[in-house]
């Protein structure tokens, strides 16, 4: 008989949802999805379940064609995503942030956050289609990096910034 522990996948699975559940930039792009429901039709709905569009995991993304047209629904969560990231960059710097995006219909494109003069966040976009992340923590974490990325360069140009 072995000696090593054994590890309960779903007790691990679940204290990492519950953790990246309590992230910042999670609670602000729930605090976004629910000032879309200006009907109230998803006040039944856990946080989670509004997140879960976002999870494409490996099996999921296979299952979508290498080339194909993005869905509107899939542009739109990808423009909360983004308007979540220019959220928490205003709170945290004080900068108004615009985003801005420019995409053909093949879903290749870029998504630009602004700030005064500055673009504080520049991302090439590709494969839109196949948008989303292989769980909560990534999704937290990408959006994390955008939001730090979008601070360090109003604090390396704030008079651009503040323009």
């Amino acid at each position: 008989m072995s000696d090593a522990p054994v590890i309960d996948k779903d007790a691990a699975r679940e204290a990492a949802i519950a953790a990246a559940k309590d992230h910042p930039f999670v609670k602000e792009l729930i605090k976004i999805w629910r000032a879309q429901d200006s009907h109230g039709a998803w006040e039944g709905k856990a946080d989670l379940d509004l997140l879960e569009p976002y999870i494409v995991d490996k099996e999921a993304r296979r299952a979508l064609p290498i080339i194909g047209d993005p869905d509107p629904d899939t542009i739109w969560r990808m423009e909360l995503f983004f308007n979540a990231v220019c959220l928490s960059i205003e709170k945290a710097t004080g900068v108004m942030i615009s985003p801005m995006l420019k995409m053909s219909h093949e879903g290749f494109g870029r998504m630009v956050l602004i700030g005064g003069r500055l673009i504080v966040v520049n991302k090439q976009l590709r494969d839109v289609h196949r948008y989303g992340f292989d769980n909560l923590a990534k999704l937290a974490e990408e959006g994390d990096k955008f939001v730090k990325s979008g601070i360090e360069m109003i604090e390396k140009f704030p008079d651009v910034a503040n323009y």
